[in-house]
């Protein structure tokens, strides 16, 4: 792990804007940090083995609290990871918690790389215990950092700091990053100060990332994290370069049926209406005229920099 010496002003790390109970509530629950949730799904043969054999959750819950590696044999998998055990453990460990596991789409060439896991031993450590949902994942890239890591870096994290991590799965609400033993969250709306359709838009599996730490939560190890925070909010100064009635420059970045969207620098984005597009009938929708990319001169119509929205107006006679 490498850890940035910046730390963002003091006024910055008490309360973040938009950052509310609710919805640290929602980013730190278990239906989002939860990336597979098939992980209970053992064969018949192998919940016989579990109950005839008893699950140590005295072993499981020490193993988490004192951070420690154990040695567990693949026993199984499925689509979304492999199925371990030993020692009175039997876990889950995500594809995405694997160290040389490269994710691909195609179910086929999937299930042969997971299968190829099966009967080998695996250095992992226990990253979630939950006894009441019979809950236990483990993760192979945690336990690259050895015992004791996650304490140490826990003692270490503080609000506002810039912290540098590696992406490890990338999801719809999110972006998962392995901080060294401890993986943190980007939500997707702490991704960019503009507007981000899919997390893929902006980060891809295996990329180094700094992000701000937003918020620890060491009974669950888990960390909120934010790259929009380490750049200025461009919304803050928005009245100070433009104003309704200017004629800017913009980029299309998506088309939808209600209008186009276009950004005008990075982080601020205004619609276009479709109201305010005059299609002729030979030119059939806006697609034939606007295409994702295309520069185009648009004027500014309103500013409402409290709500983060623009309305733009086309310039036809203006479309590169």
């Amino acid at each position: 792990m490498v850890m940035e010496k910046d730390v963002l002003p003091r006024k910055n790390q008490a309360n973040y804007p938009g950052m509310d109970e609710g919805w640290w509530e929602s980013v730190m629950s278990d239906e989002v940090f939860v990336e597979d949730t098939s992980f209970r799904c053992y064969s018949k043969q192998q919940e016989m083995i579990i109950e005839e054999n008893h699950l140590d959750w005295t072993r499981v819950q020490n193993l988490y609290k004192n951070d420690e590696v154990v040695k567990l044999k693949v026993s199984g998998f499925n689509r979304g990871g492999l199925l371990v055990q030993g020692f009175g453990i039997y876990g889950f460990v995500p594809v995405s918690h694997l160290v040389d596991f490269c994710i691909v789409d195609c179910e086929e060439a999937r299930k042969e790389k997971l299968s190829h896991y099966s009967g080998n031993f695996l250095n992992l450590k226990v990253i979630e215990c939950q006894p009441s949902l019979d809950r236990i994942v483990l993760s192979e890239r945690a336990a690259q950092s050895g015992d004791g890591s996650r304490k140490k870096l826990f003692q270490n994290l503080k609000s506002g700091e810039i912290i540098s991590g590696i992406v490890t799965n990338i999801t719809d609400f999110g972006v998962f990053v392995d901080l060294g033993g401890v993986e943190g969250l980007i939500h997707v709306s702490e991704l960019s100060w503009g507007r981000v359709q899919h997390p893929n838009e902006v980060l891809h599996i295996g990329a180094k990332v700094n992000a701000v730490v937003l918020k620890i939560c060491m009974e669950s190890s888990r960390v909120a994290l934010s790259l929009k925070r380490i750049y200025p909010n461009p919304w803050d100064h928005l009245l100070e370069k433009y104003t309704a009635g200017d004629l800017v420059d913009a980029s299309i970045t998506s088309i939808m049926r209600f209008g186009a969207f276009a950004r005008i620098e990075e982080g601020v984005e205004g619609l276009i209406h479709v109201s305010s597009i005059d299609i002729l009938p030979n030119q059939g929708s806006m697609n034939d005229i606007l295409k994702i990319g295309q520069m185009i001169k648009v004027e500014i119509l309103h500013i409402d920099v409290n709500r983060r929205r623009l309305g733009f107006a086309l310039h036809f006679d203006k479309i590169g």
